[in-house]
């Protein structure tokens, strides 16, 4: 039986959770490193849980902790938690065949955006009902852009780069979670078997579904260094 929170939401978000995180240094599953003393799993299931919209919340975690995640979260919120795979999209599919036939807003979010406000869950949620099929939160690009290629050269640590031109960032937008989708286009695209993408978006975009943006929040930024994770927990006493 699927763990519900809230018998009148009609949101099921998506948790993947198994990933190594081998950029965040030595250590367990990404999703169970600590913040403040907490596992990130914990920081971003308690900010989802919080949405009013949200019916159920599944987590796809490492195998070999299944049983362990579940105890873990068991005081935070009610979580259905299954098993999941090598790659970020098996992960994503095994949790969505855990969602109720009835449910159809389907969100896909990131442990690692452990601090995501539940307001945000709301926008994509909101966007998704009022009839878009695919929806992510986005922020401005704020940096300058440079697109490189090889000078043909050796450099002091390894092939010499060279600017072949600049990006204009007006255009650009850094995509956040969670990512909100009619139940029926995400597994559609599943179903579809397309070749791996860093993203849910990613795999709709490719099946020729239309994308649409909602504001992101700088609250929602992905903890993958070391360094996010001082940011992080100086953000905690505003998250």
């Amino acid at each position: 039986m699927t763990a519900q929170l809230n018998a009148r939401g009609d949101v099921a978000v998506l948790v993947p959770a198994a990933g190594a995180g081998l950029r965040l240094g030595p250590g367990g599953p990404k999703a169970l490193r600590l913040l403040a003393g907490e596992p990130l799993l914990v920081h971003a299931v308690r900010r989802v849980a919080a949405a009013p919209s949200v019916r159920l919340i599944i987590v796809a975690a490492p195998a070999a902790d299944v049983e362990a995640v579940r105890a873990l979260l068991a005081p935070v919120a009610p979580v259905t938690v299954v098993a999941g795979g090598a790659e970020r999209q098996h992960s994503v599919a095994a949790a969505l065949a855990a969602v109720p036939e009835d449910v159809g807003v389907v969100l896909v979010h990131d442990a690692a955006r452990a601090l995501t406000p539940p307001e945000l869950v709301e926008s994509v949620a909101a966007a998704v009902r009022g009839g878009c099929a695919a929806v992510i939160p986005v922020l401005p690009v704020v940096d300058t852009i440079k697109e490189v290629g090889s000078a043909g050269a050796e450099g002091p640590s390894g092939p010499a780069e060279v600017v072949l031109g600049t990006v204009d960032r007006a255009v650009l937008r850094s995509v956040q979670t969670p990512q909100g989708f009619r139940r029926d286009v995400l597994a559609a695209a599943h179903a579809a078997g397309l070749a791996a993408h860093t993203d849910d978006a990613g795999m709709v975009e490719k099946a020729g579904i239309p994308v649409t943006c909602v504001p992101g929040s700088d609250l929602a930024m992905k903890i993958t260094r070391p360094l996010d994770l001082v940011i992080a927990e100086a953000l905690l006493h505003v998250a």
